[in-house]
């Protein structure tokens, strides 16, 4: 028969093995990565799931492979033609190499952060104030290109980078603004002047046709009045070529009855 000693043994046994089955059993999920170290080397990746592990001889690093979204800091830039801007955006990448990001940089998400505000100063210094409001897109394409070449080395991928901010001090705002109000008030002026010109050329037209028909200007002058509508408060002045005098009096004097 087993002593009271022996089977408090077996106990004890049996207890350390459960806790080792449970220290070596890894759950990865899904849209995670990990990477395991034996002994202080690189030795396999697990997959997404259930694993094993040595418990005490191995160590488990896990990765988030989905997208990540990282801001790029306001950062205080010169832009080409001396104007200081404060500028900040946003970084949208993704783990593509475990292995690479966890070996080969200690903290890819720093690294990532301060080569992209470094990028975004560079790029914004070589442009001028103008081409910075116009040009947002390319501005982000160009900061991206800059940082997913050396990120790839990360073993991380770039999926984006976006300007969200630009501030400028307050008085060149102010300029801006009266530089665009007096912009628009040439355009109306402008629009303006074109509408007279072509005006003036329907009415020189319209002119040149009347003038070839010796009644079209009494016809066009009584359009006119006709369009004005019976309301009793409307005075009418209009003139009358000699000529129409003259045969008006012409035919009340044939109305006459003859003595």
């Amino acid at each position: 028969m087993l002593t009271e000693e022996v089977i408090i043994m077996w106990v004890i046994v049996l207890a350390f093995v459960a806790v080792l089955v449970l220290l070596g059993l890894r759950i990865v999920q899904q849209y995670e990565t990990s990477i395991v170290f034996r002994l202080g080397r690189y030795n396999r990746t697990l997959q997404p799931g259930l694993n094993v592990i040595i418990p005490f001889l191995e160590w488990v690093h896990t990765v988030d492979m989905r997208v990540l979204t990282m801001e790029i800091p306001k950062q205080q830039v010169i832009t080409k033609d001396n104007v200081p801007v404060s500028i900040n955006g946003v970084v949208f990448f993704r783990v593509a190499n475990a292995q690479t990001a966890v070996i080969e940089v200690q903290d890819y998400r720093y690294a990532i952060s301060q080569y992209a505000q470094a990028a975004l100063r560079d790029v914004i210094g070589g442009m001028s104030l103008d081409d910075l409001l116009a040009e947002r897109e390319q501005i982000g394409q160009s900061i991206q290109h800059n940082v997913a070449a050396e990120s790839a080395k990360w073993g991380l991928t770039v999926s984006g980078i976006k300007v969200q901010d630009v501030d400028m001090p307050e008085e060149l705002k102010k300029m801006m603004s009266r530089q665009a109000s007096a912009e628009r008030e040439k355009r109306a002026t402008i629009t303006k002047a074109e509408g007279d010109k072509l005006a003036a050329e329907n009415l020189a037209q319209a002119a040149r046709t009347m003038l070839a028909s010796s009644g079209a200007m009494q016809l066009r002058t009584l359009q006119t009045i006709d369009g004005l509508g019976p309301t009793a408060s409307n005075t009418v002045v209009f003139l009358l070529p000699v000529e129409v005098f003259e045969g008006i009096k012409a035919f009340a004097a044939a109305q006459k009855p003859q003595p």
